[in-house]
């Protein structure tokens, strides 16, 4: 069996979604990463690691520049450093590319030291400058006009190491912290991410797998066939081209509709129900009744039929959140029309994002979470 990677994850660092540790540098210096399902980069924040040429860090010409769905954005310089991951049992990689981020836009790294991209290569684009990038500083102009290459990610250059680079697993109970218990130490608020496996971790989930076609090898790009509000009949989703008409990600805090297709959520909601979803997302829990909201029903096009999956009301309802007390929606409409399946989607389930299942095109498996 190939080698796995058990990591211990939380979501208490950057406030919903989900960080794990990493080791960086000859000094092994401990790291928060945010867990992104939906970028391909290693990148750290020049505030949390500077780079050490006197010992072993090497400075390239390549300079990066990632925007994300959420207007942050950052541009930076490639190293390369030894990077490791495991708590009990780590690997290292001598010379990972990492990104050091030198220009940081809309508190890209509040709270955490960096992200871990954790798609495909295909996304993990860098420009080769004319001069070493660090300390120098590139404008993200300059570097824009000059991707034109792709580097390793960090996953990717864990193949050398025997580890199944793109495949990973998350165990997850909440899309946002929960308050009232402790909060570090409330397991509602820590999980697990397996990289190389999850098959194997049988005490993570019960039951059989259903695995959803993954549509690109870009994100994890799905083609979603309907939602069904409660009992109500099936909200059928336009078919999207070749790339699907949504993605999952393990970087997202909310499932996050289309404007259309929120509305038409809505609209089977009782007009009480309605009256509750205020602006800002926020209601006093004394006047949710949890038990009466319907369970949210997501069907994905699949492997073999269709990949049927229930959104609990306590999963897009977090309770004890923002502050002990009070409940947020976790559903939101998009900006620009598109379709995310984030963590509310996940917390039921053991989620593998398999990148070598399908001949390499990828897959997404789902099995009940214990």
């Amino acid at each position: 069996m190939p080698d796995v990677v058990r990591i211990p994850i939380t979501n208490i660092y950057a406030g919903g979604p989900y960080t794990g540790r990493i080791f960086v540098g000859a000094k092994n210096k401990p790291m928060n990463v945010f867990l992104d399902t939906g970028s391909s980069t290693l990148v750290l924040s020049r505030h949390a690691y500077c780079p050490d040429t006197g010992k072993g860090d090497v400075l390239t010409r390549f300079a990066q520049t990632v925007d994300y769905a959420d207007k942050s954005s950052w541009t930076g310089a490639v190293i390369h450093t030894s990077v490791s991951i495991g708590e009990v049992r780590r690997v290292a990689i001598p010379n990972a590319n990492v990104a050091i981020a030198y220009y940081e836009s809309n508190g890209v790294f509040a709270g955490y030291d960096g992200i871990l991209g954790l798609a495909y290569t295909a996304l993990d684009n860098a420009a080769l400058m004319r001069k070493i990038t660090w300390p120098r500083r590139y404008t993200q102009r300059e570097v824009e006009r000059n991707l034109h290459k792709r580097i390793k990610p960090y996953l990717n250059q864990l193949a050398k190491t025997g580890i199944t680079f793109d495949k990973i697993s998350f165990y997850t109970r909440r899309s946002t912290i929960h308050y009232g218990a402790g909060v570090a130490n409330d397991p509602l608020n820590h999980g697990w991410m397996i990289v190389g496996g999850g098959e194997e971790a049988k005490d993570l989930y019960s039951g059989r797998f259903q695995t959803a076609k993954v549509m690109s090898q870009k994100w994890y790009n799905t083609n979603l066939k309907a939602v069904i509000v409660g009992n109500a009949d099936p909200i059928r989703v336009p078919r999207g081209r070749r790339s699907g008409n949504s993605i999952v990600d393990s970087g997202t805090q909310d499932l996050e509709f289309s404007r259309d297709l929120w509305n038409a959520i809505r609209h089977r909601l009782d007009a009480g129900k309605r009256a509750l979803l205020k602006p800002d997302g926020i209601i006093a829990m004394s006047e949710l009744d949890l038990a009466a909201w319907p369970r949210l029903t997501v069907i994905l096009e699949g492997e073999a039929g269709d990949v049927i999956l229930k959104i609990e009301p306590g999963d897009y309802w977090q309770i004890n959140n923002p502050r002990v007390g009070s409940a947020s929606l976790a559903i939101s409409p998009s900006d620009d029309g598109s379709i995310t399946l984030g963590l509310p989607l996940m917390n039921s389930y053991f989620t593998i994002f398999d990148g070598e299942a399908d001949h390499g095109k990828g897959a997404i498996r789902f099995a009940a979470r214990r």
